[in-house]
């Protein structure tokens, strides 16, 4: 065999394998409507576009620069997080790197030996549980309620915990729920946490993508003691509709982020100059974008969270923040007869021409995931076809 025990047994990621399937039907002439992917539909916003270029015809994107980013990036995030978090961070508390996923990684690899566990409760980002066995950590996960909107509750993170845990993860709002933690859910973890000298890593991407009054509360900001004990993830990617520039930062102890920078120099080296700059400008310039882009998945999710609660056995709590519904689908599968998810969402796919995201792949076997990162009429349509599909 000439490939790793490593590669052999990760998973192939199940949102980019059904848009990959949605898009080779699309090539044979098949209308398919695609709600798989979780990125904005908007495009970059034109001051973060234009500053982007100007570093391309002055030079300044032409060259290297420190593995762990620019000086006057690391200034940025440290101004953002005083803006939003209530806290600004020392430049050697800041990492940047080629996405939120890969400093997810370089996380993994500072801080997890061979054995150590890491806590992470489900339906959880695809991604994860792999990135943990890829450094030969032991993901340790269980399966949080419906009836608790899909959070986490200290009981059931202390059933987890062992001598052997190391990292807690939390994200919130939630890919692929869209539910948030509350202050006193967060302090009550937090707490627990530090008692236990547990790291948080606290996934908060979705942060500023939240809706109809409720509110982001960051686990770092509630006290000393749980922020020392938090690394934060963040980027520019959901909020900035950024997501092909890959620009991701971690901001947290010094130690663990210096760990992080080297990882990355040995790696992807630095983050691609050119989206620094961009990122930059994302941070510090005008905001009003992403007052419009919220405002915009704000509607859509008013619109068709009630309609597809109309379609025959699917069952939605309402979601919070980031741009997913997260319905279960079990009754709707004994009505058509399937027992396994993923069968269904083909099922879905080839006879509605409607692209959703198994739940399987977040831990989930009675749910799916569809995005509502596309315009209003293509929702509507999508939630018809699951329709009629369903009274078929």
């Amino acid at each position: 065999m000439k490939l790793s025990h490593c590669v052999m047994e990760m998973e192939e990621s199940v949102t980019l394998a059904a848009n990959a399937r949605a898009k080779a039907l699309v090539a044979e002439g098949r209308d398919i409507l695609s709600l798989t992917l979780g990125q904005p539909d908007f495009a970059t916003p034109k001051n973060i576009q234009e500053a982007a270029v100007a570093s391309i015809e002055d030079g300044r994107a032409s060259f290297y620069t420190v593995a762990s980013g620019l000086p006057e990036l690391k200034d940025a995030i440290s101004d953002y997080m005083k803006q939003f978090y209530g806290y600004a961070v020392n430049r050697n508390e800041v990492v940047v790197g080629t996405g939120a996923k890969f400093i997810l990684y370089a996380f993994f690899t500072s801080v997890i030996n061979p054995g150590d566990e890491v806590i992470i409760p489900t339906p959880c980002w695809v991604s994860y549980v792999d990135q943990v066995k890829m450094v030969e950590g032991t993901p340790v996960t269980f399966q949080t309620t419906e009836e608790n909107h899909f959070k986490a509750t200290v009981e059931q993170l202390e059933a987890a915990r062992t001598d052997k845990t190391k990292v807690v993860l939390l994200n919130s709002p939630s890919n692929p729920t869209g539910m948030i933690y509350s202050k006193e859910e967060l302090e009550a973890i937090g707490n627990w946490a530090v008692e236990h000298d547990i790291l948080i890593l606290a996934d908060d991407i979705y942060g500023r993508l939240v809706y109809n009054g409720n509110t982001f509360t960051p686990i770092s900001s509630l006290s000393e003691a749980i922020r020392k004990q938090t690394i934060v993830i963040n980027g520019v990617s959901k909020t900035y509709a950024m997501t092909g520039w890959r620009v991701g930062f971690a901001v947290g102890d010094p130690e663990i982020i210096g760990a992080m920078a080297k990882v990355i120099s040995q790696t992807t080296s630095n983050l691609t100059t050119v989206s620094q700059y961009a990122a930059i400008e994302a941070l510090t310039g005008d905001q009003s974008s992403i007052e419009i882009m919220r405002k915009a998945f704000e509607e859509r999710l008013n619109t068709i969270y009630p309609l597809l609660n109309e379609v025959p056995g699917f069952e939605a709590i309402k979601p919070q923040g980031a741009f997913y519904l997260f319905p279960n689908v079990k009754k709707a599968m004994e009505m058509k007869g399937y027992t396994d998810v993923t069968e269904f969402t083909t099922a879905i796919l080839e006879e509605a021409e409607v692209a959703l995201v198994t739940g399987a792949g977040f831990g989930a076997p009675e749910n799916v995931r569809l995005s509502y990162a596309t315009d209003l009429d293509t929702l509507k349509e999508a939630v018809r076809r699951l329709k009629a599909f369903m009274e078929k």
